[in-house]
């Protein structure tokens, strides 16, 4: 949905604008053609592979900044911005990490487990597998991979580590899985759940989502655009309450009665239903039949306050 993505952030020839995941920059890209000599882009990423493609762009408008999303807020005080014209996040892993079998994210390839987006720091998920218990590694394949054999998946892993062969490489992982998990989705290999849990868990992504999205609001002007896809039900889950919320803070429950002008007011506006890829986009590329997108515009707070009865 990139031709979607970057026409909802209603991009001005002046404005600065964020794009919190480059990636390989497609997004950035389509990005900047629409921006004149004046506007600014500033991008983020936590791999170190993408910061690089990023450089390699040379365009005096695009600052790269080496980081979590998560840290938005700081990353554009050091950048010398206050507010900026639009967000956009696209949420979850990024082909290239999932097509390069040495970053250990997919087991089509037999590979270290690693999994860190940001392999310059942080623990990999064979290190993590190697000292966290039964019950962890079960919590973490129910929460983040929703897997209804988490238990029996988690007392293999650690009955495997303790008969002296822990699974270090994504091929020892999906074996073992394999191995428990009989039945699955069509077309869903029986590791995909499990996977998806640990690089959710090593990444803490859903942390990070859940620290970016205040941030981001604070961070529009009045009109600014925040644009996220989201590609996993966790991911969108927290997305479409925290617009909710931001957008009919009256429905929010209350401890006590209050009066209308108590409320705090909104500060976004939801624009348009939840959109998702065209079927030729699916046909093109199959990784973006899950993908879902939400769009909000900053309200102004003048006419935030107005709306919920406060005096202005």
């Amino acid at each position: 949905m990139l031709d979607e993505a970057v026409d909802s952030l209603a991009i001005r020839p002046d404005g600065i604008y964020v794009d919190g995941t480059f990636g390989r920059g497609g997004h950035s890209r389509a990005i900047l053609a629409r921006l004149g000599a004046a506007g600014r882009l500033i991008a983020i990423d936590r791999d170190l592979q993408a910061v690089e493609a990023a450089r390699s762009i040379g365009d005096h408008r695009l600052r790269i900044w080496h980081g979590r999303f998560g840290e938005l807020g700081a990353l554009l005080t050091a950048s010398g911005v206050d507010q900026v014209d639009g967000i956009l996040l696209d949420l979850g892993v990024s082909s290239p990490q999932l097509d390069d079998g040495e970053r250990g994210m997919s087991f089509r390839f037999d590979a270290p487990l690693d999994m860190r987006m940001d392999r310059t720091q942080g623990e990999t998920a064979a290190k993590w597998l190697q000292r966290a218990s039964e019950k962890e590694i079960e919590n973490v394949m129910r929460e983040y991979g929703e897997e209804r054999f988490a238990h029996a998946i988690a007392k293999a892993i650690v009955a495997a580590r303790t008969g002296g062969h822990p699974a270090v490489t994504t091929r020892q992982l999906a074996a073992l899985v394999e191995k428990i998990v009989r039945t699955r989705e069509p077309g869903q290999h029986p590791a995909t759940r499990c996977f998806q849990a640990l690089r959710i868990h090593i990444n803490r992504e859903l942390e990070e989502l859940s620290l970016v999205l205040p941030q981001a609001v604070s961070r529009l002007r009045p009109k600014g655009r925040l644009v996220v896809i989201s590609f996993h039900s966790l991911e969108d889950r927290i997305v479409k309450r925290f617009l909710h919320d931001e957008a009919y803070p009256d429905l929010l429950p209350a401890r006590l009665p209050v009066r209308a002008a108590e409320l705090p007011p909104a500060r976004l506006r939801l624009l348009g239903r939840t959109r998702r890829p065209s079927p030729a986009e699916v046909a093109a590329n199959p990784r973006a039949r899950s993908a879902v997108m939400r769009v909000a515009e900053r309200l102004d707070d003048i006419v935030a306050a107005a709306a919920c009865g406060k005096p202005v």
